[in-house]
């Protein structure tokens, strides 16, 4: 019979060495890699003597298909980012940094549920009761009947929220406190995590309830802990935002029963989260229309149309590098359009600082912001301020020229509904609406767009001249 080797795991990452060492070589912390047995615990192999397995029911592909029950929280933004609310017997795991406001908001949707009637439980491992019923109080949540309990034993939560009646709603705050009495590591670690998380989501899986776990993010803005606990749970939310600016975002990573691509915004105050219906107002809420080098971008989260502020400053440099200070932004996305720009546009960037800020601290991961971006870098470097009721989208290859994108109607019409009247778009976009021709100019390639923005500016010039 074959020897049986040991094995090394990390508990900050879960990388697996073949041998102990003083520093992991997949995260480079320093003593946290600690001997586990491969044969036994969680995730481990089978046992010496693997029992005879019983045969399971095959089916087809066709046939009957029933829609998730789900329970609506009430809150339209966080129902948005859920696929239409909590499915019951799903497990949900939300992260983000610390004091971004997940405790608010859990607090405030497991106060919506108790009113409707719904049984919610609410475990702390990181507050004392006391510490919880003061947020309870400021978010005006006290009155309602949601039990608490501050609990960080597997085993204890387990035996608490089986008795009585079953639970609409388990909350776990957070999933880095658990600590299991069959793991031998300390909380937080990857041993512990991965065993709580599973006995959370068996509990769930048997008994319907709807399992909300919080975790931890790590520097780089990920989930702390093994990134099998993302691939265990249902739905990954992320609420994202700047401690400089008063809004969130709950943007859906993963989830198995509705939509990827959705957003909630929020904006925080004294009183807890206010859900915002219209986020487009509160990205352009302080924008400056005869400012040169902003551009307004119609974008496109999940199914909501998002209108945002790109701001460019083109500055000579003085350095023997020139700058580039990008916010919201992908860096890479923004040295591929000023090659573009340089290389068929004539526009020469090489000796200038190039500063890009997305307004109201919102991040874009969409490629078709190219054409926005590139139209406040071409404004800012002319000093000529682009039209104030414009919107710009669309894709820019390498070639230099414009793509068309997804969603052209909804992005349209959500400008239209925000006064903006005129719109520069690819051309050839398959889902124009009828009946609107003139309200856009459709742009083939980069160098019109500049060659555009280079005769409005002649324009202006001339115009100044004969007054």
């Amino acid at each position: 019979m074959a020897k049986v080797r040991t094995q090394f795991v990390c508990q900050n990452c879960g990388t697996v060495h073949s041998r102990w060492a003083g520093k992991c070589d997949g995260c480079g912390e320093w003593n946290t890699i600690v001997e586990e047995d491969p044969m036994g615990g969680i995730g481990g192999g089978p046992g010496k003597t693997p029992k005879k397995g019983r045969p399971v029911t095959l089916t087809s592909l066709s046939g009957e298909i029933e829609e998730a029950p789900r329970i609506p929280t009430g809150m339209g933004e966080l129902d948005r980012a859920t696929g239409g609310g909590f499915v019951r017997g799903s497990a949900v795991l939300i992260g983000g940094d610390p004091g971004i406001g997940k405790s608010t908001l859990l607090m405030q949707a497991a106060a919506a549920l108790s009113r409707k009637g719904h049984r919610i439980i609410y475990v702390s491992g990181e507050e004392a009761v006391a510490q919880v019923r003061l947020r309870a109080q400021r978010l005006g949540a006290a009155e309602t009947d949601v039990l608490l309990a501050a609990e960080t034993n597997v085993e204890d939560i387990l035996a608490t929220i089986s008795e009585g009646k079953r639970p609409d709603l388990i909350i776990i705050d957070s999933i880095q406190t658990l600590w299991s009495d069959t793991a031998d590591s300390a909380p937080g670690t990857v041993t512990q995590v991965r065993t709580g998380v599973q006995a959370m989501i068996r509990f769930a899986k048997q008994t319907g309830a709807t399992m909300v776990l919080v975790g931890h993010v790590t520097k780089e803005g990920q989930i702390a802990g093994p990134r099998v606990v993302e691939h265990m749970v249902d739905a990954v939310l992320y609420f994202e935002g700047d401690r400089g600016h008063h809004y969130r975002i709950l943007r859906t990573v993963k989830n198995r029963f509705g939509p990827t691509d959705e957003i909630g915004v929020f904006e925080m105050s004294d009183k807890g989260l206010r859900e915002v219906a219209n986020p487009s107002e509160l990205f352009l809420g302080e924008r400056n229309e005869k400012a040169p080098g902003a551009a307004v971008f119609a974008g496109i989260e999940g199914t909501r149309p998002v209108l945002v502020e790109v701001q460019a400053l083109v500055a000579p440099t003085s350095l023997g590098t020139p700058r580039r200070a990008i916010v919201g932004w992908d860096s890479s996305r923004l040295a591929m359009i000023l090659a573009v720009l340089e290389a068929h546009c004539g526009v020469r960037l090489g000796q200038h600082d190039v500063y890009l800020n997305v307004a109201g601290g919102y991040r874009i991961s969409e490629p078709a912001a190219d054409m926005a971006v590139a139209s406040a870098l071409v404004s800012s470097l002319a000093g000529l301020a682009l039209p104030a009721d414009c919107v710009y989208f669309g894709e820019v290859s390498l070639s230099g020229a414009v793509r068309p994108v997804a969603h052209t109607a909804q992005r349209l019409k959500e400008a239209e509904k925000l006064g903006f009247s005129a719109a520069v778009l690819p051309a050839l976009s398959p889902d124009l609406p009828k009946g609107a021709g003139g309200k856009w100019r459709e742009v083939e390639s980069l160098p019109d767009l500049v060659a555009q923005i280079a005769g409005s500016r002649l324009k202006a010039r001339q115009d100044q001249g004969e007054d």
